[in-house]
């Protein structure tokens, strides 16, 4: 499911949308401590995959942090994330909504495929043997139209 934007994973009777994109590592920055307990890390990735492309900021926060460490600028990654939002009031009493894509997963990406290999939610063809490859390894027939049904 390279290149594809998101999935859904069913858990518990609730949808939770995790999302992916594969893209060439525009900018990382550096680890930002914000408070005592908590930290986050900021990287923009270049989407290409349409007419249009998009650098799209992510962050990575507390021990995600580290998943940076070894990636360089312009290396192809497929990043797995959450979507976050939330609602803020200011001092004014102006209330306004933030949305945060929040990296859980990066891979380093080699001729279209996570260093890895697949992941666990890629379904590729490939990943399955093909009808005629099972037909190969079945030497008990010897009829080449016999079909299993």
């Amino acid at each position: 499911m390279l290149g594809s934007p998101f999935y859904h994973l069913i858990t518990d009777k609730k949808i939770k949308s995790m999302f992916k994109l594969t893209g060439s590592v525009k900018m990382i920055n550096a680890t930002v401590q914000v408070s005592d307990r908590f930290s986050k890390r900021e990287f923009v990735v270049s989407d290409t995959s349409s007419q249009y492309p998009q650098d799209i900021l992510f962050q990575a926060t507390q021990d995600k942090c580290s998943l940076l460490d070894q990636v360089q600028v312009s290396d192809q990654i497929e990043v797995s994330f959450n979507l976050r939002g939330r609602e803020w009031t200011s001092p004014q009493g102006e209330i306004k909504y933030f949305n945060t894509l929040e990296a859980w997963r990066i891979e380093k990406v080699s001729q279209g495929m996570p260093a890895g290999g697949p992941s666990a939610i890629s379904l590729e063809s490939s990943d399955f043997p093909s009808a005629g490859a099972e037909k190969k390894s079945d030497t008990s027939s010897t009829d080449e139209d016999d079909l299993p049904f």
